[in-house]
């Protein structure tokens, strides 16, 4: 028995050994293996590493530096850029194939119109046709007494009474056409004499055989319609005094109207004078109406670097009117358009002032430029391009606005952007301040933190830092409470001081981040605001837009305790103001023992 428990120990302990053997053997295996991995790690060869290595912020990608280090803006460690973009022109952006697919960018090759002479689209309006415009005048001087045709758009017919009008010329013309005529046997010379000066002021002669009947003088005389037309001008009004030759009214024959449209240089040699033009417009989509080339300006615009084309339409139906935009589409057998760049409308951003397509300037490799061009006409779908591109270029068709905020993030030229430089981002004011620097509140921020209300999610140590400035605002709000101007500059400090100890590195949600360089910003402004000075009516008026971020702050990312938000409704000068309390009890920061109790409590935040 004694012998089977001795076997029984000695096997234990050689299996005991045998296991330690294995197990300590494989650690030195193991430790081995890790050695010649660091090894390798460390011999390993850097060469083929570019030496114009860039770095970056995951957060701010606008930013671009040399060597590893902190972000300038939010003071995060810098991130290896991606490789590959060296070799690049100042105004070139690598894009990762990655991100090509994501954006689902395409690019197509350049190519000419060809000379089969098809169409040719030109855009315009509908005008009045100059040619049969007239002005309607009064041929003698006096004051109006009665306009009979008082809005625009009345239609007129020849002889139609348009108004009337006292004239002192006219009256003593009579008087002297009536004394004439009692003596015109004897002074025949004189009579006709004072009738042709009544005939020059568009008199009549049976008007002026009823003066010499009725035997008085006429004091208000009709002003009749000339012409037919539209009235489309009111030059006068009633009682205005008016002047002899002095226009009344401008009116318009639409019985005809013209089609005018913008031409650019390179369409000028397809239009000639008689060539049928169609032309339709958005009133009448499904109806075409046809007319001749009238007109082709024989100057260009300097500014538009397009001429006038014009066309005369039959408008006996009235259905066209001044202002109407149409398209005129002329057939050519001859257009010389075989040297004409065409390149679809996807491609072309517009700024109003500049327009600009995206050109792939590696055939191998995702390398995009902005370009400048200059648009001729448009057709449907496509643009004619005066200048910019050449045949073969390729360029990016569709995601061209992802291209764009891609160049726009790299400081590259883009559409708003002609001159390059860095996107500025709002936090810009952070990068030329130096230690000591005195910074004022803005009144505007970044980000829009201020309407909202949801909470978001952060870690319990950034919440733990936050409650540090939250229970330095809280000393701030009680020495103000006690009148306390050099307790307050003194809590402000360390209100400063919690503040800086904050680790923005901490919050990886972008969102969280961009909320907090932004209250931290005002934070941080306020406090300095309050700290630089002793006078608690100044401090008080800095508390109140310490207030107001801090309320922003509290209620993004919560202190893990429930905070009270007040409200005093003559704070700031009866504007308002509010501050947050860890007691439900009013004692008012902005007036202290002079209204301790002035305000209410306008809610909670948990």
């Amino acid at each position: 028995m004694n012998k089977n428990i001795i076997y029984i120990v000695v096997a234990a302990l050689a299996v005991g050994l045998l296991g330690g053997y294995f197990i300590f053997s494989n650690a030195e295996a193991d430790q081995s293996a890790i050695k010649d991995l660091s090894d390798m790690s460390d011999s390993h060869d850097h060469s083929g590493e570019s030496e114009n290595q860039m770095w970056t912020c995951s957060m701010h990608p606008q930013i671009m530096q040399p060597e590893p280090g902190d972000c300038p803006i939010c003071g995060m460690d810098l991130i290896p850029a991606e490789t590959g973009a060296t070799g690049l022109s100042a105004n070139e952006i690598k894009m990762t194939d990655n991100a090509l697919a994501l954006a689902n960018i395409r690019t197509s090759t350049v190519g000419t119109g060809g000379s089969d002479g098809s169409s040719l689209k030109l855009s315009g309006k509908i005008r009045e046709n100059e040619e049969a415009n007239a002005t309607q005048a009064t041929y003698f001087a006096g004051r109006i007494e009665r306009l009979n045709v008082n809005y625009t758009g009345e239609n007129v017919a020849k002889g139609k009474l348009l108004a009337t009008i006292y004239s002192p010329e006219l009256v003593s013309a009579q008087q002297e056409l009536l004394t004439a005529a009692s003596m015109k046997e004897s002074q025949p010379a004189l009579y006709n004499a004072v009738r042709n000066k009544l005939k020059l002021w568009k008199l009549s002669d049976n008007q002026i055989d009823k003066i010499e009947e009725v035997g008085k003088v006429q004091e208000n005389f009709p002003v009749y319609a000339t012409v037919s037309g539209t009235i489309t001008d009111i030059m006068v009004e009633e009682g205005d005094y008016v002047k002899q030759g002095q226009p009344l009214y401008k009116i318009a024959n639409l019985n005809s109207v013209w089609a005018v449209f913008d031409a650019y240089e390179n369409q000028i040699a397809s239009l000639k004078e008689g060539q049928e033009v169609k032309i339709t417009t958005n009133a009448y989509p499904n109806e075409e109406f046809t007319a001749k080339i009238s007109f082709v300006d024989p100057l260009l615009n300097s500014s538009t670097r397009t001429v006038m084309v014009r066309a005369i339409l039959n408008n006996k139906d009235n259905l066209l009117k001044p202002g109407m935009f149409v398209e005129g589409t002329i057939k050519a057998a001859e257009m010389q358009m075989e040297n004409t760049v065409i390149i679809p409308a996807s491609a072309v951003m517009w700024t109003g002032e500049r327009s600009v397509v995206y050109v792939k300037t590696n055939p191998n490799e995702p390398v995009f430029e902005m370009r400048e061009v200059a648009l001729g006409s448009t057709n449907g779908d496509t643009y004619t391009i005066i200048s910019g591109l050449e045949k073969g270029d390729q360029i990016v068709t569709n995601g061209t606005f992802t291209v764009d905020a891609a160049a726009q993030l790299q400081g590259k030229k883009s559409m708003m952007n002609a001159e390059g430089g860095k996107t500025m981002t709002g936090h810009e004011g952070h990068l030329g301040m130096q230690e000591g620097d005195k910074m004022e509140p803005s009144t505007s921020t970044g980000t829009d933190h201020s309407k909202m209300k949801k909470r978001i999610e952060v870690s319990s140590e950034f919440q733990g830092q936050l409650k540090q400035v939250f229970e330095a605002y809280i000393d701030v709000k009680d020495a103000l409470v006690n009148d306390d101007g050099a307790a307050a500059q003194k809590e402000a400090k360390q209100m400063e001081e919690s503040l800086a100890k904050v680790d923005m590195k901490l919050l990886k949600d972008k969102e969280a981040h961009d909320h907090w360089m932004t209250i931290q910003k005002e934070l941080k402004a306020s406090s300095n605001a309050v700290a630089s000075t002793s006078e608690i009516k100044e401090q008080r008026d800095h508390f109140k837009h310490l207030s107001a971020h801090m309320i922003s702050g509290v209620q993004l990312f919560g202190v893990n305790q429930k905070v009270y938000n007040s409200y005093c409704p003559m704070a700031d000068s009866n504007k308002g103001a509010n501050w947050l309390s860890l007691e439900k009890e009013i004692r008012n920061p902005y007036y202290g023992e002079a209204m301790m109790t002035c305000g209410e409590i306008r809610g909670t935040i948990q």
